[in-house]
């Protein structure tokens, strides 16, 4: 079950890479168990490039020039969320910010859109701000969709570097 609606019910390709994008990467992401999403990659054709909150890309950078690299940031961020002390779900916080309703295919090629705008309330009454968009490129291997890379960690909107 998720903690959002699927916006493509009736789109068998898009419903797919949207769960893996969205229910089923945010349950991995906060039990930190890469091994929830570790089939959802082609690992010999991944690349993630960090935008590094910049609108210009002259300031992106190969920051995971392999699978690898990726899990490793990954797992330290999924474990620097599990350090945080929350006053609520935090699950159902990163649903709750996460928006992921464009979804290109041209063939066994997808774009998939996925932004992230929101909080969520932490116990010393701080916020942990969600303010980021990410594209993800997928590709349709053997039936299933999979992750090739991504260019992520973009301002959002574009426009606002920080």
């Amino acid at each position: 079950m998720s903690l959002s609606e699927n916006p493509f019910p009736n789109d068998a390709d898009r419903s797919a890479i949207w769960t893996m994008l969205v229910p089923r990467d945010i349950a991995a992401y906060v039990a930190a168990d890469w091994s929830m999403v570790k089939d959802d990659f082609v690992a010999d054709d991944f690349l993630g490039i960090n935008g590094n909150r910049n609108d210009n890309p002259d300031g992106w950078t190969i920051s995971f020039p392999t699978l690898a690299d990726y899990r490793d940031e990954w797992l330290r961020q999924a474990h620097e969320g599990q350090a945080q002390s929350y006053a609520e779900d935090v699950e159902a916080g990163i649903h709750r910010a996460t928006s992921l309703t464009a979804i290109e295919i041209t063939g066994t090629r997808a774009i998939a859109h996925k932004k992230f705008n929101g909080e969520i309330k932490l116990s010393d009454g701080g916020t942990d701000r969600l303010n980021w968009q990410t594209l993800y490129f997928c590709r349709k291997v053997e039936g299933q969709w999979k992750l090739t890379g991504f260019v992520g960690y973009l301002p959002y909107p574009m426009g606002k570097s920080s």
